[in-house]
């Protein structure tokens, strides 16, 4: 089938497209096989799950809503899945998005949408159901003979999605999962490459930069180039563990957050504020009634004291915070006096490191091996610090110094004498 992006031949296309109908020129316009990539293509071959393990802005959602259309259609799929990690990513992404299901259909194969129902219906009466990753539980029982789910790496108790999942995809003769999602060395995506029924298709950022804003590369690609959350999140290179790190993503759980009994914002403030200096960590964590962890936010950033004061302030009004928690040091008392310039009466505890940065991490890193902490949501430039992060680096962890200052206020609850750990 001849490809319009790949052909050099314009002049000959353009003669092409001339001679056809309206009709003609509209059944072209929305024939996936003509301006998809290879790569964007159903693989050949006797497969279970299509794995597409690509960079930001490749086309993953594009390629995954073309091939659920077109199952349906050729009428190999009745009952879908649709799986993301909330039910706004999936309405917002894998539905209404500028590439999802209802605008990568044709008008005269236009499914229709019931919000309220997390239901799609095709006009042959193939009916697509939404899932969460929040409620595992509805996943269990439905039949399904296709799945598509979203940036699994997000997933809330991905594990257990994955394995409701994958019980409930029966029906049909051969049924089918596509899985689009930029890499994260987790288990479970660890795991589904190694299966033997897995066709797993990668491509970098830079493979759809005709399709993308001009923008995007000036501003946001060039400045993690040649960065490790470049690799991953630009060059989608499934980045392993560092051997000596305290954290590991298989570690790092991701659950919604119960009732909190207490919440606290840390800040590790950076002493300057020029494009070289250290990023000032601000970490927003609360304590459930269950007496895990949870960490809430990452609002870190590399910004003047007034900008960063004024971010630790609405981090404390965005989660109705108990108390700022500020390292004291070689600013001396700088973050309780600039934060003291936005809100004076505060709440404010100062704590002292007396030892080292490893040490002080230590006993936080062991509760998350315990499993006493979760994220609320998947804070990758944080994630990546905890993962990388080694002592012997010489680098300032800002991050996640500012993660180890709230989960230890909160779970070494003790006088500010006895928090003199590091």
């Amino acid at each position: 089938m001849l490809n319009l992006i790949d052909t050099r031949g314009y002049q000959k296309v353009r003669t092409t497209l001339e001679q056809l109908t309206d009709v003609e020129l509209e059944a072209v316009l929305y024939d996936w096989s003509l301006w998809a990539r290879p790569s964007q293509l159903k693989p050949v071959g006797d497969w279970l799950t299509w794995l597409i393990l690509a960079g930001r802005g490749w086309g993953k959602t594009r390629s995954a809503a073309e091939f659920v259309n077109s199952e349906i259609k050729a009428g190999r799929a009745g009952r879908v899945a649709l799986v993301a990690k909330t039910p706004a990513n999936a309405r917002d992404v894998m539905v209404e998005g500028e590439s999802g299901i209802l605008n990568v259909s044709p008008p005269w194969f236009m499914p229709n949408y019931e919000p309220s129902k997390r239901r799609i219906t095709w006009p042959n009466g193939a009916i697509a159901t939404v899932y969460s990753s929040k409620e595992p539980d509805h996943l269990n029982g439905p039949q399904h003979d296709l799945a598509w789910g979203d940036e699994l790496r997000t997933w809330y108790c991905a594990q257990e999605v994955w394995d409701m999942l994958m019980l409930g995809l029966r029906l049909g003769e051969h049924p089918r999962c596509v899985v689009t999602t930029t890499p994260m060395p987790i288990k479970l995506i660890k795991g589904i490459i190694k299966m033997n029924d897995t066709i797993v298709t990668g491509g970098t950022t830079y493979d759809n930069r005709g399709n993308l804003a001009p923008s995007f590369y000036g501003q946001i690609v060039s400045k993690y180039e040649g960065t490790r959350l470049g690799q991953q999140e630009i060059h989608a290179e499934l980045l392993e563990d560092v051997p000596g790190a305290l954290w590991n993503r298989d570690i790092i759980r991701y659950e919604q957050a119960p009732d909190l009994v207490r919440v606290v914002v840390a800040a590790d403030p950076a002493v300057t504020s020029n494009v070289k200096s250290d990023e000032t960590g601000i970490v927003a964590a609360g304590k459930g009634i269950d007496g895990r962890v949870y960490v809430l936010a990452d609002r870190s950033a590399r910004v003047s004291p007034d900008s960063w004061a004024h971010r630790i302030v609405k981090a404390f009004d965005d989660f109705e915070a108990d108390v700022v928690v500020g390292e004291v040091n070689n600013g001396g008392d700088l973050v309780e006096l600039t934060v003291r310039t936005v809100r004076k009466n505060i709440a404010y505890k100062a704590v002292h490191a007396s030892r080292g940065k490893y040490v002080r991490a230590e006993p936080v890193a062991a509760l998350y091996e315990q499993g006493k902490v979760s994220h609320t949501d998947q804070f990758v430039e944080l994630e990546d610090q905890m993962c990388t992060w080694l002592a012997e680096s010489g680098e300032s962890p800002d991050r996640l110094d500012a993660l180890v200052w709230a989960v230890t206020e909160l779970m070494f609850d003790t006088p500010e004498k006895q928090l003199m750990i590091g």
